[in-house]
């Protein structure tokens, strides 16, 4: 039973959390033929933009709406109004989605009022889906935005109907790097189900290099998908953050759900294809059934190099948990542990601490451990403790293939084994003498 402790800072030092109109926006980006809008200032905007650009290295569909001082004091309907007929006349979006900034939101703007009112003065608008979510970057993080945004899709636009035979609804959390979504949608395809992911960056940001230029976003989940969701079978939400918008798919269509707290280790992977045989009728495939044992060897191989190492992980808290727990199971100590926003996996960590802060407080813990993980922007306190820095989570702009990496599944687990036991062997070297210095 973890500690959490809420540090009350003066100032932030070397942020490691993102804001929530971050988290949101891509969401949005999941979305086929969508154009995410943030409802701020053209610096909120431009600041998202690039850090999405350096980590996926891919181009990036996102719009303002351009508030400025007096904007901003007499409200912002002008420029909401403007910014959806431009998007609608120069893209053609099957779908808008808007998400709030700290600077709307301490003005207070009725973003939902005046989008009634723009759709009554713009009949042609009609044929666009357009979904606003509340998310101010002064409170939550990256994964709570993501959560608000998905949550909103599924109330807005979910619609119940019959139960299809075959259709899983996957409700994906923001720790599953497009390549984790891919090794999802093959793993229920296996099994003959039909998975309708929600978001699906492995559609739109997979790296990918597109036939024609689009200004929308090019694959994703598609707005009729969404409305099938409320058709789905049953689904499976990946993430203690998608608990509340499988609770509202439940609420408003009657689906069953359950949700996977994490997909990286041996039994949660287990505990899925049993879930899947079950649904579909059909015994688990030899395939996952030698992957399993792959896994299983690969355990054992490493846990030679695992056992009392010490680890300070830095990330949002399905990351952070999924991460964590698995170190933990190989017989890492997690001897620090640092994460952004509040959630009930926290608690359960296995450490004595969480500590919600920012990177400082991650590297003034993690004295004598023997590995960080954490984002790209811990790669300065790494160097000056002399540990070695495994690269998780949003941003990673110093490495290629962050988009395809994966960490689910039995092979996503097996090759993140692999991958940190080799940090632990290449590190068997005399010393740094920042580390051997707190270690005594």
């Amino acid at each position: 039973m973890a500690v959490v402790v809420t540090l009350k800072k003066a100032c932030a030092v070397n942020p490691l959390k993102m804001s929530q109109p971050i988290g949101a926006a891509l969401a949005f980006l999941g979305l086929n033929r969508c154009l995410p809008v943030l409802h701020g200032s053209q610096g909120c905007t431009a600041f998202g933009l690039v850090l999405f650009v350096r980590h996926f290295r891919e181009a990036i569909p996102l719009q303002t709406t351009a508030m400025n001082e007096v904007t901003t004091v007499l409200g912002g309907m002008e420029n909401i109004e403007q910014a959806i007929l431009n998007i609608y006349t120069r893209a053609r979006p099957a779908i808008i989605g808007i998400a709030s900034t700290g600077l709307t939101e301490t003005k207070g703007d009725d973003v939902d009022g005046c989008l009634k009112l723009i759709r009554k003065g713009h009949p042609e608008l009609d044929k666009v889906a357009i979904v606003y979510v509340s998310t101010p970057d002064y409170v939550g993080a990256f994964q709570d935005g993501w959560a608000k945004a998905v949550t909103r899709l599924v109330e807005d636009l979910a619609e119940s109907g019959p139960a299809v035979a075959g259709r899983i609804g996957v409700l994906a959390g923001s720790h599953l790097t497009p390549g984790d979504i891919e090794e999802l949608r093959e793993t229920v395809e296996a099994f003959g189900l039909e998975p309708v992911i929600l978001p699906d960056l492995s559609g739109s940001l997979d790296g990918h290099v597109p036939e024609d230029f689009s200004p929308t976003t090019l694959g994703g989940t598609s707005v009729a998908d969404v409305r099938d969701l409320g058709a789905a079978d049953f689904a499976i939400a990946v993430g203690e953050q998608m608990r509340p918008a499988a609770e509202a798919l439940t609420r408003k269509c009657g689906v069953r759900h359950t949700v996977f707290n994490r997909l990286t280790g041996l039994q949660e992977n287990d505990r899925l294809l049993m879930l899947l045989a079950d649904l579909s009728g059909r015994p688990v495939p030899d395939k996952f059934r030698r992957r399993r044992s792959q896994l299983v060897d690969a355990m054992l191989d490493g846990h030679f190099f695992f056992g009392g190492k010490r680890v300070a992980i830095g990330a949002e808290p399905d990351l952070l948990w999924s991460v964590g727990s698995l170190l933990s199971e190989m017989g890492c100590e997690i001897a620090a542990a640092v994460t952004t926003t509040t959630s009930p996996l926290l608690q359960s960590m296995p450490c004595t601490e969480v500590v919600i802060g920012d990177l400082d407080d991650l590297e003034v813990r993690a004295g004598g451990c023997d590995l960080i993980i954490t984002h790209s922007h811990g790669r300065q306190a790494a160097a000056r403790l002399g540990i070695s820095l495994l690269r998780m989570g949003i941003p990673m702009f110093d490495r290629l293939g962050a988009a395809h990496r994966v960490g689910i599944g039995y092979r996503g687990t097996r090759e993140l084994i692999f991958e940190i036991g080799n940090l632990f062997m290449a590190d068997e070297r005399p010393a740094h003498p920042v580390r051997a210095a707190a270690a005594h």
